[in-house]
């Protein structure tokens, strides 16, 4: 008979299996194992290189063009990507011809047009690349069974969430959505989020926006990105406002298959 007492897996280890969280890394004496150090230090390179990556507006063009769509390249008041990490005030108005530029659209073309899509580099150039036009094609499937109506697609450059605002403002749009690349995270690198405004102007506030965050398929699909942005659009203008009056109850379907429920685990069953 054997004096050894069967081996254990660690539960740790079942864990991390579930998460890209930075746990169970183990350790080496008092520090950590050189993997997890060396780990580290790689998504600590990629957080800070997505911050500084340049923003290629031309692939989106393209890929606009190709789904029937304007696209309209502007430009925020910060010069460059220095200036616009130093000051997040000019990364959220655009220049004063960038500006003229949308007035002479709006007095050719007028207004009223329901949504106005932005798309700005944010903090993350590399999850504008990666997600907008994804998430655009699960967005655009569902707009004509709504009824929306477009204003053209305004591309940014260095622009902070508040520009969608002053755009909006410009074109004339009840609303607008604004697709920016966010804060990169040490798992996270190309999350992209989403701000949407109803009656969008400038001097808003944070207050009067909703954020659908983390949208990349290792966090919130397109797909429901796209379906809870509908629901917010939909509440908006039921209701005339938007921000922190304007709570997700976006129903969705279930992994039990009971049917659906609140998107909000906050809001209970109801």
């Amino acid at each position: 008979m054997s004096d050894r007492s069967p081996t254990t897996e660690n539960p740790w280890q079942q864990l991390r299996r579930l998460t890209p969280a930075r746990i169970a890394l183990g350790r080496a004496g008092a520090s950590l194992p050189t993997v997890a150090h060396l780990a580290f230090q790689f998504a600590h390179a990629q957080a800070r290189d997505a911050v500084h990556l340049p923003f290629e507006p031309a692939t989106l063009q393209d890929g606009l063009r190709l789904r029937g769509l304007d696209g309209l390249l502007l430009r925020s008041a910060a010069r460059d990507r220095d200036t616009y990490l130093q000051r997040p005030d000019l990364g959220r108005r655009l220049r004063p011809e960038c500006a003229t530029r949308l007035r002479d659209w709006h007095a050719e073309h007028g207004g009223g047009r329901d949504l106005a899509i932005v798309v700005a580099d944010g903090l993350s150039a590399l999850a504008v690349q990666r997600h907008a036009l994804p998430l655009l094609d699960c967005l655009l499937e569902r707009l004509p069974g709504e009824g929306w109506s477009l204003a053209p697609v305004t591309l940014v450059e260095q622009g902070r969430v508040a520009v969608a605002d002053e755009i909006g403002e410009l074109l004339g749009a009840r609303m607008t959505v604004i697709l920016i690349g966010e804060r990169p995270g040490l798992s996270s690198p190309d999350s992209l989020g989403l701000y949407f405004t109803f009656a969008p102007r400038v001097g808003l506030t944070d207050a009067a926006r909703n954020c659908i965050s983390n949208v990349r398929p290792e966090g919130l699909s397109y797909a429901m990105a796209a379906h809870k942005l509908l629901y917010l659009m939909r509440e908006a203008c039921r209701r005339q406002l938007s921000g922190v009056e304007l709570k997700d109850e976006a129903e969705v379907a279930r992994l039990d298959g009971a049917g659906s429920g609140p998107g909000n685990f906050l809001l209970g069953e109801g």
